[in-house]
């Protein structure tokens, strides 16, 4: 009898551990100028996300919504920006999203296994996404260095104007 209670957990932990290491490609925008679109790079956990500008004009700011269930708590909460250059990921923004003594979102101070969710304006920095393919990395990290949001990021930006 307990091998019938044990074998579908036994064939559960088989199936999520071999597929959750192929996420799908999400398509967050695609129009004539521009494509983004985006994939989890944590193995073990997808996340969701989505803004509400689909333009090669970037906004200052832009309403993001993202969504994802911690595997680590979060006390501290950096963000780190990275561009794939020849293969290799170099660092071109960062910041610190929650600080222990003062948090400024909803999320800041939450625990293992709660479902965080954010929605509202996220600053860009910049004025126009540049022209050309890129590959991009966001992660998100605690305290302790632990990966609580990775996605890789491929944008595609091209003006058919200067494409004649």
């Amino acid at each position: 009898m307990k091998v019938l209670q044990v074998a579908p957990l036994f064939f559960l932990l088989i199936y999520t551990t071999s597929s959750t290491s192929k996420w799908p490609t999400h398509t967050i925008c695609k129009n004539d100028n521009l494509e983004i679109k985006y994939k989890s790079c944590d193995p073990r956990q997808d996340i969701a996300f989505s803004f509400d500008s689909c333009t090669s004009t970037a906004p200052q700011k832009a309403n993001i919504r993202i969504g994802t269930v911690l595997r680590y708590p979060i006390r501290e909460l950096s963000a780190v920006v990275s561009l794939d250059i020849n293969g290799k990921q170099v660092p071109v923004y960062s910041t610190t999203i929650c600080e222990r003594d003062r948090p400024r979102f909803s999320f800041c101070g939450k625990n293992k296994g709660e479902f965080i969710y954010y929605e509202g304006p996220a600053s860009i920095g910049f004025d126009e996404i540049p022209q050309g393919d890129f590959d991009a990395k966001v992660e998100l990290f605690n305290e302790d260095h632990n990966i609580i949001i990775c996605a890789d990021l491929t944008i595609k930006s091209h003006n058919p104007e200067l494409l004649s």
